[in-house]
C-alpha cells in the first residue's frame, strides 16, 4: 500500500472510532452556551490562605486563623460597582475536606480581579439558631444573587458533621446576614428535611444591564443537588419546595451519563441563567474513579459544564455539552487538598459587559474567567495543557 493510501485510511479510522464512541477531540461550543472563558495571564489564584487573619469565634471564645489552610469554593455578586465574592475557608482544626470548620470570608474588588479581603468572615456558625445545623463543620460552598429590590441571597451548606443541609441567609450588604435556618424544612410536612441537601443555583436574568433573581409563572425557581440536578420553588426566597413526582419522590431532571466528564456527579454551580435561548445550568461534573469514566480526563476530577432547559418549562432539559468548557489545566488547579484536580465553578457575574466566573482549585485556592462576549476565547482543550 503507498504511503498516501495508508495516512488517508488512518485518516478514516481515526473519524469511524470517534463516530462509534462518540469521543471528540476538539472542543467547540454550541450556538447556546457561554464560553470560552478565558484565565487572565499570571494573576491566578486570586484568592490564597492567608495565616495572618484571625477572629474571636464565638463559639471558643478565643482567636482563630479562619482562613489558615485553605480558601476555595466562592460565591460572587455586584455591590456598588464593584464584584464581592464570597468563598469557603478552613482553618486548621481538623485533618481532610469537611472535617475542619468552614466560614465564608469577604473580598471585594474594583475590577473583577485583584481583590481585597476584610479581616473577619461574615457568616459562621455562632451561638444561633443555625447552630445544630452549622457546628462544628461549618458554612460552606456558598452560592450568591440579588433581587431586583436590592436584597441579596445566599444559599450554602450547613454542614454539622452529621447531615448536610442548605441553609439560606439574606443579607442588604453582603456583610450582615440573616440567617433562615435549611430551606426545605417547612414543605411537605418536612418530608425533605433529613435528606442530604447541597449546591443550589437560583434563577437569574440579566435586566437592564444587572443580574438578579427572577420568578417564573410568579415563583423563584432553584436547581439543586450534587449527585443529581433536582428543582425546588418558593414564593419568599425563604421557604422552598422540592419539585417533585406523582410518587412524591424528587424528580431527577439531569443525572450523571457513563462516558462522559460527568459520569459520577451534576452537582449545581453558580445561578442558573435565563437567555434567549432558553435557561442555562452551570454545573460540576465529576468524573467516575474507574469503570464508566471518561478516558480522557482524570479520575475523580472535576470540570464544569453547561445543561440547557426550556425557558417555558425550567424543568424540561433540552441539551448539555459532551465536554466541559472549563476543566482543570494549571498546576493549583490540579492538585492541592483534592488531589485529582478540581475547576470547582460557584460564583458568576455580569460586569462591565463581560461575565467573570470564580472557581474553586483543588479545594486550596480561589481562581477566575472571563468570557467577554465581544471577543469570546475558546473552551478548555479536550486534552493536553
Amino acid at each position: 500500500m503507498k504511503p498516501i493510501f495508508k495516512i488517508a485510511r488512518a485518516f478514516v479510522l481515526l473519524l469511524l472510532s470517534q463516530a462509534c464512541f462518540g469521543q471528540a477531540t476538539t472542543n467547540v461550543l454550541p450556538d447556546w452556551a457561554f464560553g470560552g472563558f478565558a484565565r487572565p495571564a499570571k494573576l491566578n489564584p486570586i484568592i490564597s490562605p492567608d495565616t495572618s487573619l484571625t477572629f474571636i469565634d464565638p463559639m471558643s471564645k478565643k482567636p482563630v486563623a479562619w482562613e489558615a489552610n485553605d480558601t476555595f469554593n466562592p460565591g460572587a455578586a455586584v455591590k456598588n460597582g464593584k464584584v464581592v465574592v464570597l468563598y469557603r475557608a478552613e482553618d486548621k482544626f481538623g485533618i481532610g475536606i469537611g472535617f475542619r470548620t468552614s466560614r465564608l470570608g469577604y473580598a471585594e474588588s474594583s475590577d473583577g480581579l485583584h481583590f481585597t479581603r476584610r479581616k473577619a468572615p461574615v457568616l459562621y456558625p455562632a451561638n444561633d439558631a443555625a447552630k445544630p445545623y452549622e457546628w462544628p463543620g461549618g458554612c460552606e460552598d456558598p452560592r450568591v444573587a440579588v433581587t431586583a429590590g436590592g436584597t441579596y441571597v445566599v444559599f450554602y451548606t450547613e454542614w454539622n458533621r452529621k447531615l448536610p443541609r442548605l441553609g439560606v441567609a439574606t443579607s442588604t450588604d453582603l456583610i450582615h446576614w440573616k440567617k433562615h435556618g435549611p430551606i426545605f424544612e417547612q414543605a411537605y410536612r418536612g418530608q425533605f428535611f433529613n435528606i442530604a441537601s447541597k449546591s443550589a443555583s437560583i434563577l437569574t436574568k440579566v435586566v437592564n444591564g444587572k443580574q438578579v433573581i427572577i420568578k417564573i409563572n410568579g415563583k423563584y425557581w432553584l436547581y439543586w443537588g450534587e449527585q443529581h440536578v433536582y428543582a425546588a420553588t418558593s414564593t419568599n426566597l425563604v421557604d422552598w419546595a422540592p419539585v417533585v413526582d406523582k410518587n412524591m419522590e424528587l424528580k431527577q431532571l439531569i443525572s450523571p451519563r457513563p462516558g462522559y466528564f460527568d459520569s459520577d456527579l451534576t452537582e449545581c454551580g453558580p445561578p442558573a441563567l435565563m437567555t434567549d435561548k432558553g435557561i442555562i445550568l452551570f454545573y460540576n461534573g465529576k468524573n467516575k474513579p474507574a469503570e464508566g469514566r471518561d478516558t480522557r480526563f482524570n479520575p475523580n476530577s472535576y470540570c464544569a459544564g453547561q445543561a440547557l432547559f426550556d425557558s417555558k418549562d425550567p424543568a424540561k432539559n433540552i441539551t448539555r455539552l459532551d465536554l466541559p468548557f472549563l476543566r482543570p489545566m494549571e498546576p493549583f488547579e490540579k492538585s492541592g487538598q483534592y488531589v485529582n484536580g478540581t475547576v470547582f465553578i460557584e460564583g458568576m457575574v455580569y460586569f462591565k459587559k463581560k461575565w467573570y466566573l470564580y472557581y474553586g482549585c483543588a479545594d486550596s485556592r480561589v481562581g477566575v474567567a472571563v468570557y467577554d462576549p465581544a471577543n469570546p476565547a475558546k473552551p478548555d482543550p479536550v486534552g493536553g495543557n
